[in-house]
């Protein structure tokens, strides 16, 4: 699965802030696990599941805030490329990661493969060891008395 992150332009961004308020209350009024909804320039109707439109809702919400989004079934395996994209690393980087046994991963023939699910229980793990680094520093900054006024 190949996925390139872009981020929405400004247009995209309205639009998007726009969708996601009309769509979030039409979600709220909805009694069907199947609602039927009508794509207005081709008449169509289509039955689509709520948990499928929850998703639409989600996406919405993170484009109007300009962030980047990439969909990928959980249980795939990546590339090294794909999974160094997804961590914002280099792909060596990653590579050296994966050699040192920091992250899971199988080789088939001569590449490395990895699934997703390990790459997101890493990515979880090093922003918890900087949230705690972070709230270390700041503790021993308050106890030299930086933050004193």
């Amino acid at each position: 699965m190949k996925s390139t992150l872009n981020r929405p332009s400004k247009e995209e961004q309205i639009i998007a802030m726009d969708s996601y308020e009309i769509l979030e209350s039409a979600i709220d009024g909805l009694k069907e696990k199947n609602p039927e909804i009508e794509i207005e320039e081709t008449k169509e109707k289509i039955k689509i599941p709520l948990s499928a439109l929850k998703l639409l809702a989600d996406i919405l919400k993170a484009m109007s805030k300009g962030n980047p989004i990439s969909i990928m079934p959980l249980a795939s395996e990546l590339t090294t490329q794909a999974a160094a994209e997804y961590l914002g690393y280099s792909r060596p980087h990653l590579v050296k990661l994966l050699e040192s046994e920091q992250i899971p991963y199988t080789k088939i023939g001569k590449h490395r493969r990895i699934r997703f699910d390990d790459i997101v229980d890493y990515k979880k793990k090093i922003r918890n060891e900087r949230k705690n680094l972070l709230i270390e520093m700041i503790q021993d900054d308050e106890e030299l008395g930086l933050y004193d006024t």
